[in-house]
């Protein structure tokens, strides 16, 4: 029996990758904010009273240790700990109002990342050890961090950093057999894309998603796109020379930003994708 730890699980691709996991007989640690629907998800999972409820923001690193802490002592160790909760919002550097939006944005889909694994690679390095070889850390990125998208300067920021965040911490594993894997979504249908008003090709339900990440998580995977056709059109956007990127995306359609009356409460924590 697996044993699965996931942030921002609430909603989105958490709340799907949740339901993959416990139809496959998994033990999870779901952390959200919401109290409600978290408690919602957890009664519709397989063997619902196997699962541990952590409600807290990721951005409150404290909580987020002693969480783990938690599942650890009572499952006795971890397989899989999927960092997914992440924010999107449109940002715009010559707005100043944005620059705590741009702040939230990166703490929430960078630094509490680092926060989310940190906790379990002491018991994941003796597991190994031990013969336990499917210790898995998985970073959910977004295709949006292939290239920078106008109007989401803060969102691309973010998700570049977490490719090569778990690139790096990839190559600073490997000698000790923990497996890190970057997921990168396309567009997903989750409450983050149903807020988008440009055309969002190749979408994927949520459902279908958790199924194909959960196979690249299983095979440990270095880094998948999901789906296919956004890896071969992002890396075609990589290669392309910045003149024609320039003219090809300067008039292209922005995320909507957060409105000034929300940007002083805290961010929800959702799935991510593009």
């Amino acid at each position: 029996m697996k044993r699965v730890f996931i942030t921002g699980a609430s909603s989105g691709l958490g709340e799907a990758l949740a339901r993959q996991y416990a139809a496959q007989g998994a033990v999870l640690g779901l952390v959200a904010r919401r109290r409600e629907m978290l408690e919602a998800l957890a009664t519709g999972l397989a063997q619902a009273e196997r699962h541990h409820l952590y409600v807290l923001d990721v951005n409150d690193h404290a909580a987020l240790h002693a969480a783990a802490t938690d599942f650890l002592a009572k499952e006795g160790g971890i397989d899989v700990v999927i960092a997914n909760a992440g924010v999107s919002f449109g940002t715009l550097t010559d707005h100043e109002e944005d620059l705590p939006v741009f702040e939230r944005i990166l703490a929430t889909n960078v630094t509490a990342m680092v926060a989310s694994f940190a906790p379990f690679i002491p018991a994941m390095e003796k597991q190994v050890r031990a013969g336990n070889r499917d210790c898995r850390l998985v970073g959910i990125a977004s295709v949006a961090g292939i290239r920078g998208l106008p109007g989401a300067g803060a969102y691309s920021a973010s998700k570049a950093a977490v490719i090569s965040y778990c690139e790096s911490l990839r190559v600073e594993l490997r000698k000790t057999g923990i497996k890190v894997v970057t997921i990168a979504p396309g567009y997903v249908d989750t409450p983050m894309t149903q807020v988008n008003t440009y055309p969002m090709p190749f979408m994927l339900s949520a459902e279908t998603f958790a199924r194909r990440a959960m196979k690249a998580i299983n095979a440990g995977t270095s880094y998948a796109v999901i789906p296919w056709q956004m890896g071969v059109v992002a890396k075609l956007l990589r290669l392309l020379p910045n003149w024609i990127y320039d003219r090809l995306f300067v008039n292209a359609p922005h995320k909507p930003r957060i409105a000034a009356d929300q940007q002083s409460g805290s961010p929800e924590s959702r799935g991510n994708q593009a």
